[in-house]
This record gives structure tokens, sequence and C-alpha cells, in this order.
């Protein structure tokens, strides 16, 4: 099967997804004879930050998405099962970023956005593990290759969970450990791609 539709149908749910978390910044409700001020924005700073944390991620998903199915030939029907698996715990995202945010970061609600975190994780590596077995998936192996950032992501987040309940800044702390390592840009795929293997 051709990727185009499943790529198509991935970018507009992460459209999507950042769409709803975006509408879950509210502006706060002026008080009657009062002048609208930067300072009115004060009590949303954790609902902006638990947001900012979010697309974060979600760009990184979308980003690493691209590059992946850049360096796959086809999609078989597991392969479609598995993205739907992914966009299942992506989709999840607005939901504990808006509960994160508007209980100003305490320890269940971070434990669960980790929860989330770590399942996006694993739902992720699985649809590349199916992709390595398509036809053209030898093409996105050799490219991925040892992949230690994609093993180190679920240790820290199943670290951050309990940790969570020790201090939420903690488990948030490595949460955005985990983003920052992301961030920093790979071309494994495009340096794979551009030495000409190419998936077929």
């Amino acid at each position: 099967m051709h990727k185009g539709r499943l790529e198509a149908f991935s970018d507009g749910v992460l459209a999507i997804i950042i769409t709803i978390m975006v509408l879950e910044l509210k502006l706060p409700a002026a008080a009657e004879g009062h002048a609208a001020g930067l300072a009115d924005l004060r009590p949303l700073w954790p609902i902006f930050l638990s947001y900012a944390l979010s697309f974060l991620y979600v760009g990184i998903y979308w980003n690493n998405h691209h590059h992946m199915l850049q360096a796959s030939g086809h999609v078989s029907g597991g392969v479609l099962w598995a993205n739907l698996h992914l966009l299942f715990w992506l989709s999840l995202i607005p939901f504990t970023t808006h509960w994160l945010g508007e209980s100003h970061f305490q320890a269940t609600p971070a434990a669960v956005y980790g929860v989330v975190l770590l399942m996006a994780a694993l739902a992720y590596f699985i649809l590349q593990q199916l992709l390595f077995r398509v036809p053209g998936g030898d093409a996105l192996r050799r490219a991925v290759g040892k992949d230690s950032k994609g093993k180190i992501s679920p240790v820290l987040y199943a670290a951050a969970i309990p940790l969570s309940y020790v201090s939420p800044w903690i488990g948030c702390g490595l949460y955005l450990a985990v983003a920052l390592i992301w961030l920093i840009p790979d071309r494994r795929i495009e340096r794979s791609l551009a030495e000409g293997h190419k998936p077929h």
C-alpha cells in the first residue's frame, strides 16, 4: 500500500491535536471596571507552560514521523493499525496537558502526563519495527541505526512517573530533558537518503 494517505491522515490528526490544545488557552475573566493588563495573565502561566511542553512534543513526533515515512517504501495493514495506536496516545496529550496546567503541576496529573508520553513512545517504537518489515524497510533500518534516543526516552519516562510523586517538578524536568534530547537535529535519515539508501 502507498503511504500517502497515512501521511495525510496523520498530519491532519496532529494539526487537530495542536488546535485543541491552543483552544484551552482561555483568557481570564476581567474584573468589572478593571483595565486589562499583562498581570491578568499571571494565573495562566502553568497552563501556558504545559501547553508549550506539549506543543514541543507534538512537533517532535510530527517531525520524526515525517522523516520515518520518508525513509519507508510502503505500508501494510499492520502499519496502519500501529499508526492509529500511536495517534490514539498522542490524541490524549490535550487532555493531560490541560489537567497538568489547571492543577498547577500536581503529582498525579504529572504522572499521568508521563504515562501518556511513555505509551506514545512505545507505540512509535512498534510502528517503527513494523515499518522495518515492509518492502523498502531496510533503508529505514539503516537510517535509524542503534537509535540511542529511542531507547533512553522510555527509561526516562518510566523514571519520571514515580518521581512525580516525590516532586512533580522532577518528573516534568525529565519530560523536558527528553524533549530537549529530541530537539537536537538528528540527520540520520536525511543523511541516509542523501547517500542513496532510498526505499524501493
